[in-house]
């Protein structure tokens, strides 16, 4: 695709950091890992959207984009501090070992619970911090097809690998359910008006991710991992064909 252009060694570059970091995000075991290859990955995106500096359409996208993932970053590292405050590990299974023998009430669960979805609410744009998705058709269409296959699942995957401390927050699942549905519902209507195929991706990719989210509220984590999967290859198809 981008066969000959002079930034082509850039794209493979940044392509493979990103692809990286996402790895390190699932493969991790560790809170402090996860968090370092998270900003790592979103680090890597923005500079695969800004593929073409010159155009401002990408520059604004990118940016957008880049000042939401921030937010989100400051969730999640909040989240951290606290789960270190609360249990004295960063290890995944010990703090899962750790949360069955509390109380959903006991301490600092339900604010831990809040940040995390807060801070995949962000990542995997969500009504009303969608904007920037169907913004970002500026850059190559293989970049797209990464971002829409991969990165902006991570928010889900977020949900699914806390699921042992997020399901004693109830109420915290509960208005991520609310959330999924108002974006779906939303980016479901939006999808149909569009004109340029792109952008009618990218409002069927925030519906989808909507829908995952409403998945994770109402607790079916294990079907919101087979949407992941399912999502990512057809679409990964969709946009490189």
């Amino acid at each position: 695709y981008l066969d000959g252009e002079p930034q082509q060694g850039r794209f493979y570059r940044w392509a493979g950091v990103t692809i990286g970091s996402v790895s390190f995000v699932v493969f991790s075991g560790n809170l402090l890992l996860l968090l370092a290859a998270w900003v790592l990955t979103s680090m890597g995106l923005h500079q695969l959207l800004l593929y073409y500096p010159e155009r401002t359409g990408s520059q604004r996208a990118a940016w957008t984009k880049f000042a939401i993932s921030r937010v989100g970053d400051v969730l999640l590292i909040a989240a951290t501090a606290l789960v270190f405050r609360q249990f004295g590990t960063f290890d995944l299974a010990e703090i899962f070992t750790a949360v069955q023998g509390q109380s959903g009430e006991s301490g600092w669960l339900p604010a831990i619970a809040w940040l995390f979805i807060l801070a995949a609410v962000t990542k995997s744009a969500q009504f009303p911090l969608h904007s920037w998705l169907p913004e970002t058709m500026e850059t190559p269409t293989p970049v797209s097809a990464l971002m829409h296959a991969g990165i902006v699942n991570a928010g889900g995957y977020l949900v699914i690998r806390l699921s042992p401390i997020l399901v004693e927050a109830p109420a915290a699942l509960a208005a991520l359910s609310i959330i999924g549905t108002l974006t779906v519902t939303f980016a479901g209507i939006v999808m149909m008006t569009q004109t340029s195929i792109k952008r009618s991706l990218a409002y069927s990719t925030i519906a989808q991710m909507g829908f995952m989210m409403l998945q994770c509220g109402l607790g079916a984590f294990s079907a919101a991992m087979l949407h992941i999967l399912a999502h990512s290859l057809y679409k990964a198809y969709a946009f490189l064909n």
